[in-house]
Formats: structure tokens, C-alpha cells, sequence
């Protein structure tokens, strides 16, 4: 059961989008590449969301990945930067749901303690790792890079677990698992939000 298969792992950010892919074969990955598009020039707040979106999509046609794994925004004091970050993150899902490419999201501790064991790792001590598994000959001057690849890794090492994270298949299955959630905790007697029931 040697089946080939390419992750393309996103750490979504307004300022950098960090991107890493890898290619499975079996039980064993390998390094194909790790970048970043960097929107720092960039003043206003939807072009650089036009330009996560085509980036995602031009990656999805170069490099035909089979899922994708995003890193989730983590929860932090600034409403404004969430905002904005739920927005890239959503942008670059857009773009994937929209080529009908899996796509699984994984909080930042999660892919941290996938690669070093410890969910409070710090972005070297990641990326350190990561060179080590995979062999990286260099590390790039911005690690957002490597969160995106270590977002891909962290995919690999769950294959297989029940309840990774959050995946979606496409629009539809998008939409059934942030439906409101029925009694037994699931989503299956819901899979449309009705905006104007059970607001309580």
C-alpha cells in the first residue's frame, strides 16, 4: 500500500502566508518545498486577501495536493488581528474547498506538539525539528514558512487517528460541521444554519 500523496500544509497570516508541501509515499514524507508570500507591502487589507486566495489556488494547480492541512488562528487579546487572521484562514480554505481538496485544520499546539512533543514549543525549536526530520539544508530568514510546512507534517503523523481536527471535504461538509449542533452533540439532523431558528 505504497500510495503516493501530496499535503500541502498553510499557516494563513495577513502579513506573511507561510506554505510547505510534502509528498508521502507509504509511511514515509518527503521535503518538495517550503515558501512564503509576503503581503507586508501591501496597504489594503482586501487585495492582500484577493492575493492569499490566488496564491492558495495557484499551488493547488502547480502541485495537485491531495488534502490540505491549515493552521487554525489561535485565540489571542486583539479582536482586530483575529478578525483579520480568521479572514486569511477562511480565504485560503475558500480557495481549496473551491478545487475540492480536503482540507483539515489543526490549532497551533497541536502541530507543536506533533513535532517536538511539547505544545508550547516556540517557532525555532519547530523549525529545528523539522530541518532534522526532513533534512532541510537551510531555514528561512521568516519561520511562517515552516509553520506551514509543520502544518503538513502534522497532518502525516495524524493520518489514520479518529478526530484530528476539523476537516472538510468541500462546501458541503463545510457547512454541515459549523451547523448548530443537535443534542447528541452532532451535526448530522442539521446540515443548514437557519439564521432565523434556534438564535437561544
Amino acid at each position: 500500500m505504497s500510495k503516493e500523496k501530496i499535503i500541502l500544509g498553510i499557516d494563513p497570516g495577513t502579513t506573511i502566508m507561510g506554505f510547505g508541501l510534502i509528498k508521502v509515499v507509504g509511511k514515509t514524507m518527503q521535503f518538495l518545498q517550503l515558501n512564503e508570500l509576503d503581503l507586508k507591502k501591501y496597504d489594503d487589507h482586501y487585495l492582500k486577501l484577493k492575493l492569499i486566495f490566488e496564491r492558495t489556488i495557484e499551488l493547488i494547480e502547480t502541485h495537485h495536493p491531495d488534502e490540505i492541512a491549515i493552521e487554525a488562528p489561535f485565540f489571542g487579546k486583539n479582536v482586530q488581528s483575529m478578525l483579520k487572521l480568521g479572514r486569511a484562514q477562511g480565504v485560503a480554505m475558500a480557495a481549496g474547498l473551491s478545487r475540492e481538496v480536503p482540507i483539515t485544520e489543526y490549532s497551533p499546539k497541536k502541530i507543536k506538539m506533533a513535532i517536538t512533543g511539547n505544545g508550547n514549543a516556540s517557532k525555532e525549536q519547530v523549525a529545528k525539528m523539522l530541518q532534522s526530520t526532513l533534512g532541510l539544508k537551510t531555514l528561512p530568514k521568516n519561520l511562517d514558512a515552516t509553520d506551514g510546512l509543520a502544518a503538513a507534517v502534522c497532518h502525516f503523523y495524524n493520518e489514520g487517528r479518529v478526530e484530528v481536527g476539523k476537516s472538510y471535504s468541500g462546501w458541503a461538509s463545510f457547512v454541515k460541521q459549523n451547523s448548530l449542533p443537535t443534542s447528541k452533540g452532532g451535526a448530522k439532523n442539521n446540515p443548514i444554519v437557519d439564521l432565523r431558528k434556534n438564535k437561544g
